[in-house]
């Protein structure tokens, strides 16, 4: 069956809820990542909340603005990425979980997250025949799509931890290395290589690449880092995600019609 088949006129009337895939999308997604980082550690730790209380504020949270974003028929940048950055933090407190309070490897854990990614993706095919991020047009490939976007932060989280920490690879080298995972899948996507595929890895080694960065710019000196701290990253990073939020809900919207979805697959 055929994606313009299946948008026919059992579906219901929306827009794509998921912004086009620019070069914007991608610094506030990295962005979003790093916030995702840094946040979880200051409300953790130099608040002293600890880790089950964050979790469970920050999931709720995560509930609230997810539940404002299913609301809309279209998609809408400040309750997307508002979202998004919620899911950051809860995925890094679900690994950090994982981690400190369970005493659960990493290796285990990214092992667990990949495979649960990847029963997500399957399941989402099963069901909708594509993957694609640019027909998120109803409902139920929304949630399809907002589990992926979860896992794909908890196994970054937990790669991510893997490769500077339990690999002592440290923050610098891990920026370089995942930087250079993304490059190299942005040249193949370039050389033909299938956008769908291209788009998830890219999207799944932005989380450890902004993990790197926030520990790198936020972590003291002592540590491998920069010592700017966590709030000064955090706040940084905030405004300039805010900043582009805004430019972006002022520019022409590049959500697509299920017409137009339709005939672009």
């Amino acid at each position: 069956m055929t994606e313009a088949t299946q948008l026919g006129g059992r579906a219901p009337p929306m827009l794509n809820k998921v912004p086009e895939v620019t070069m914007i999308f991608w610094i506030i997604k990295i962005m979003s990542t790093t916030v995702g980082e840094t946040g979880a550690d200051y409300l953790a730790v130099h608040v002293g909340l600890g880790t089950g209380v964050t979790t469970g504020i920050m999931v709720a949270l995560l509930v609230a603005a997810l539940i404002g974003q299913l609301r809309f028929r279209r998609y809408v940048p400040w309750i997307y990425w508002l979202t998004v950055v919620l899911v950051s933090v809860v995925g890094t407190q679900i690994t950090d979980f994982l981690t400190d309070r369970l005493e659960i490897s990493l290796y285990i854990s990214t092992a667990v997250f990949a495979v649960l990614l990847a029963l997500t993706f399957a399941v989402w095919y099963a069901f909708e025949r594509t993957l694609s991020i640019h027909t998120i047009v109803r409902r139920r490939r929304e949630l399809f799509y907002w589990a992926a976007v979860l896992f794909t932060f908890a196994l970054g989280t937990a790669a991510g931890d893997l490769a500077t920490e339990a690999l002592s690879l440290g923050f610098d080298v891990g920026v370089l290395i995942f930087g250079g995972l993304i490059a190299a899948i942005a040249a193949a996507y370039y050389l033909g290589v299938n956008a769908v595929l291209t788009f998830w890895l890219a999207y799944i080694l932005t989380r450890p690449l902004g993990a790197s960065l926030g520990d790198l710019l936020s972590q003291s000196r002592d540590y491998g880092g920069l010592g700017l701290g966590t709030i000064d990253t955090s706040l940084v990073f905030l405004a300039v995600i805010s900043s582009l939020v805004a430019f972006v809900s002022l520019a022409p919207s590049g959500t697509k019609t299920r017409a137009e979805v339709a005939n672009k697959v």
